[in-house]
């Protein structure tokens, strides 16, 4: 009798721990991230494996989701544990010339982001954004200073280099790094990789030193033919390299965004990212007709989805999102 009473008090601990683990946010579970190794891992050495969104542009069709209620309905509906703020800075109406709004939209979702308990992603959504140094060191400057210390918070500093080569990335990033660590010397930082976040493999080779807790970003579209096994053997490379990755973008599409939808090559990369244990976010949160918007044209824009308001990439990422963001 006491052995079965020892029994089910055993049972009953394990089922409240488990309980109560389930209910934690993903940063009270997994902490302060940082980098070991080719490795981003959480506080207790193991790789959290974030999972999540990525807000579309903050301009055009994307920007009305830059709110409070759709970040908590992320958080609720989608159970995403990473959420990417996108914010678009050399187009007409992104950050160098409206600078006030774009903080304000960044601010807004960062802020709500952290509520929810979820990581987020500061993104200077930039294709030239070695042309705008002085901007971006101003920029993430004052991110530093006012999330330094704040666990939820990850710096991606470049997004898709598109045409400028390794040593130029690599010197524009070195000079944003050393901005961020005067105010914050411990948060992730994410470094872009050239030829739009692809050539891991060449930033591997001769990456940067002397500062800790680099990540670099690795870039895929998983229907696109290009993207296939060729472009999983850079990232592999690179990792064997030394260097932790970071898929901070990736859809189901095409590169363009649009083209086929293929759930085969879909499932090859899920379990490829799973397999080496990669933190992600998918592209992309907007309503814009094309194969990576999850979306329906017209959804609203505060949330409260029904399965009638996604698209196919929509239903698709929201029930993987499910299945492994237990």
């Amino acid at each position: 009798m006491k052995f079965s009473f020892l029994i089910a008090a055993i049972l009953l601990f394990v089922c409240l721990n488990l309980t109560a683990q389930h209910s934690k946010r993903p940063v009270q579970l997994h902490g302060t991230l940082r980098t070991t190794g080719n490795q981003m891992v959480n506080a207790a050495g193991i790789p959290p494996q974030l999972r999540g969104i990525s807000l579309s542009w903050s301009l055009w069709a994307g920007k009305k989701y830059y709110n409070p209620e759709v970040i908590d309905w992320l958080a609720k509906d989608f159970k995403i544990s990473l959420l990417r703020a996108s914010m678009g800075v050399q187009p007409d109406g992104g950050y160098l010339q409206n600078k006030e709004e774009q903080m304000k939209l960044m601010i807004t979702v960062i802020d709500r982001a952290i509520g929810n308990g979820i990581y987020v992603l500061i993104d200077w959504h930039d294709h030239n954004a070695d042309q705008h140094l002085e901007e971006s060191k101003a920029f993430f400057a004052l991110m530093a200073k006012k999330y330094s210390g704040i666990p939820n918070v990850i710096y991606e500093i470049f997004n898709e280099p598109a045409q400028q080569n390794w040593d130029v990335v690599k010197a524009y990033s070195i000079e944003v790094i050393k901005t961020i660590r005067q105010y914050d010397s411990n948060n992730v930082i994410v470094v872009g990789s050239p030829r739009w976040d692809q050539d891991v493999d060449i930033a591997a080779a001769d990456p940067i030193k002397g500062f800790d807790n680099l990540v670099y970003s690795f870039h895929f579209y998983a229907s696109d033919p290009n993207h296939q096994e060729k472009l999983r053997a850079k990232a592999e490379l690179a990792m064997t390299r030394g260097i932790a990755l970071f898929v901070t973008e990736w859809g189901v599409g095409e590169s363009n965004g649009n083209g086929e939808f293929n759930r085969e090559k879909t499932a090859i990369w899920m379990n490829w990212m799973e397999t080496n244990k990669l933190s992600w976010a998918n592209w992309n949160l907007t309503d814009k007709k094309e194969t990576t918007g999850l979306l329906m044209p017209g959804a609203s824009e505060s949330g409260g989805w029904k399965e009638e308001n996604l698209t196919e990439a929509g239903k698709y990422i929201r029930e993987q999102l499910h299945k492994l963001n237990k």
